[in-house]
């Protein structure tokens, strides 16, 4: 039995087009005006977006950190991507001081197995470079990882020297991975944070204060320096928030640094407005928007926009990393120092990219589907089985439809979090139905799928990205 999917506007990186699409078992298996036969499942996305399956490329589950754990974990956080549109997870596996990369990844593949709602995939996280980390960082490429992350701040916590950062580009020649960075001065953050305290300042409202966008342009230069030095190594900065970061992309570009970014929607969307002024305000309102690196402004908005319209940003992830502000986030009292870094965000970001992306112009739908998941999965090698639809490819397939409002409300959200940043926001139309392999985990709204999720295996990263 087939299930054909009629009439919709098919959506790929380089065009459109009104047509039909079949899945036979786990693969799309055709395009373009389909016959059905007896016994095949119609589905009709007549006046409809027919997508590609969004790709997070940063999302932190179950992850125990600053003395708690994210509230969401793979059941809870792959329920609210898959009904979001997501249908590939890649989130932060990480080996912990004194693990092997083995260990590390065998850890997060206990915690995804038989849990996930849709697929996921791992980045692995690496917070020392002990002797031998290079032969390991190979063979874990051969298991299927083959992207990985570095801190440049949390000192002393997270955060590696130069050198080893050298060492580490250097090895990632040997299997064609990629590696992404925090990239703050951590430093120059422990410096400036030691000042406010001494200072007495110590609200939530000062956090911003202590990463402000010179650690993040800092750090960016240093990275591309370093790449430059190790051969032109590819790597990407995560999470880049500010028009100064950008800057630093651009010039490292310009030498022939193949160095790449990811956004999030938090970075186009919201400001530092938020943090509220530094005396009088409630603690568990600002509290909720302390994320590292903190909201910018308005202005760095606007250059971000720009960006991933044009292609001097690749990819947008979420940085899902969920705390509840009542008993987490509110635990360390008036003192940002205490209180866990991260927001939610995973179940709306392709809506939220449409709205205020697509539909004001500020993209077009091809450009939308390349940042929501094409770029992604050319970069961390799953093209063209994930990121596009074409014969041959993973049916993950979004039926987006455009039509109609709402308005967003947590309590109406299936993230395990008590708050969203985008509380009362509007969003233009609905994630309507989302198949996984050819599965069908939503259908008009209604997750109607199970915890069948599986690893995908990245092969070699592909820089042909814009």
């Amino acid at each position: 039995m087939s299930t054909i999917i009629r009439g919709g506007t098919v959506v790929g990186p380089y065009g459109s087009a009104v047509t039909d699409l079949r899945i036979d078992g786990e693969q799309i298996t055709a395009l373009g005006a389909i016959t059905e036969t007896p016994g095949d499942r119609l589905i009709d996305a007549g006046g409809c977006l027919v997508l590609p399956g969004g790709i997070d490329t940063h999302t932190h589950l179950d992850l125990a950190t600053q003395g708690t754990t994210t509230v969401d974990d793979f059941n809870t956080g792959t329920r609210a991507a898959v009904l979001g549109g997501t249908t590939l997870v890649m989130d932060f596996a990480t080996a912990q001081k004194g693990e092997t990369l083995a260990q590390g990844l065998a850890n997060w593949q206990a915690k995804a197995s038989g849990k996930s709602w849709c697929d996921y995939a791992f980045h692995m996280a690496m917070l020392e470079w002990p002797a031998g980390r290079a032969d390991e960082m190979a063979a874990i490429a051969r298991q299927g990882v083959t992207s990985f992350k570095m801190y440049m701040a949390y000192r002393p916590a997270m955060m590696v020297e130069d050198d080893e950062i050298f060492q580490a580009l250097q090895a990632t020649r040997s299997f064609g991975g990629t590696i992404g960075f925090h990239a703050e001065n951590g430093r120059l953050i422990d410096e400036l944070t030691r000042e406010r305290v001494a200072s007495g300042q110590t609200h939530a409202y000062y956090h911003q204060h202590t990463h402000p966008v010179e650690v993040e342009r800092e750090a960016i230069s240093r990275l591309a320096a370093i790449s430059e030095l190790a051969g032109n190594v590819p790597c990407y900065v995560v999470h880049l928030s500010s028009r100064d970061g950008l800057t630093e992309v651009l010039r490292a570009n310009r030498r022939g640094v193949p160095l790449r970014a990811e956004t999030c929607p938090q970075y186009l969307l919201l400001d530092a407005s938020r943090y509220g002024m530094a005396n009088g305000d409630d603690l568990d309102e600002v509290s909720g928007y302390v994320i590292s690196p903190p909201l910018r402004e308005v202005a760095d908005q606007d250059v971000l926009w720009q960006a991933v319209s044009d292609g001097s940003v690749q990819f947008i992830g979420t940085d899902h990393c969920a705390f509840n502000v009542h008993g987490q986030k509110d635990a360390g009292g008036d003192d940002f120092r205490s209180i866990p870094n991260g927001a939610p965000g995973i179940q709306l970001r392709m809506e939220l990219l449409y709205t205020y992306g697509v539909e004001p112009g500020r993209i077009s739908l091809e450009r939308y589907v390349e940042l929501n998941a094409t770029n992604a999965a050319r970069y961390f090698g799953v093209h063209p089985r994930k990121g596009i639809l074409a014969p041959g490819s993973d049916a993950d397939v979004v039926i987006y439809d455009p039509r109609g409002t709402r308005t967003v409300h947590q309590t109406d959200l299936d993230e395990n979090v008590d708050y969203t940043p985008y509380e009362g926001w509007r969003i233009s139309g609905r994630v309507r139905d989302v198949f996984v392999r050819g599965s069908a985990a939503v259908l008009d709204g209604v997750v109607v799928g199970d915890q069948s999720g599986q690893f995908i295996a990245c092969g070699p990263s592909d820089g042909a990205i814009r």
